[in-house]
């Protein structure tokens, strides 16, 4: 799933159209929220398709809000914190193996993953040279959901391109 922004007037090509799956609109949408909350308030429905959006005034604000952020450092500065928040989150026990490492399910069992011979990084980490799940790569624990969720610099430069010619935009 994704979400798709038209803009409602646009300017030229780069106000037609600006999309993002779910795992990269999010982040680039609560960058807006946490950094520009004046104007994220304005579009209630930012994280669903139900056509929410600003009009052509607040889009061209918040591109020029967002260059801004952009040229001075400060969004490259938010997404590397935000990185390293996530990259300090817990690791959950993997739900596949019910972290032990080793799928011992039915379908497990029928693969031959009790069985399987980990590779050698996986090993050293692991202590045992067998034993796989294929939810976690052996080791019993998996990435917090959160670092699914991705955002680098230049997605905000993008979307500011997009509202400064988009005449207003529509989450579809």
């Amino acid at each position: 799933m994704g979400m798709d922004v038209y803009g409602k007037n646009p300017a030229n090509e780069v106000g037609e159209y600006f999309r993002r799956n779910v795992w990269g609109w999010h982040p680039l949408w609560e960058y807006v929220e946490n950094v520009h909350p004046e104007i994220a308030e304005s579009v209630e429905h930012a994280h669903t398709n139900d056509g929410d959006g600003l009009g052509a005034r607040k889009s061209k604000l918040l591109s020029k809000l967002l260059m801004e952020d952009y040229e001075s450092g400060k969004v490259e500065q938010y997404v590397a914190e935000r990185n390293k928040q996530i990259s300090e989150l817990e690791m959950p026990a993997c739900d596949i193996c019910e972290g032990t490492g080793i799928r011992s399910d039915e379908l497990g069992i029928q693969n031959g993953q009790p069985e399987k011979e980990l590779d050698a990084d996986i090993a050293i980490i692991t202590g045992r040279t067998k034993g796989w799940c294929n939810g976690c790569n052996g080791v019993g624990k998996t990435e917090p959901w959160e670092a699914s969720y991705h955002l680098e610099a230049d997605d905000i430069k993008e979307f500011a391109e997009f509202l400064e010619n988009c005449g207003g935009f529509e989450i579809c």
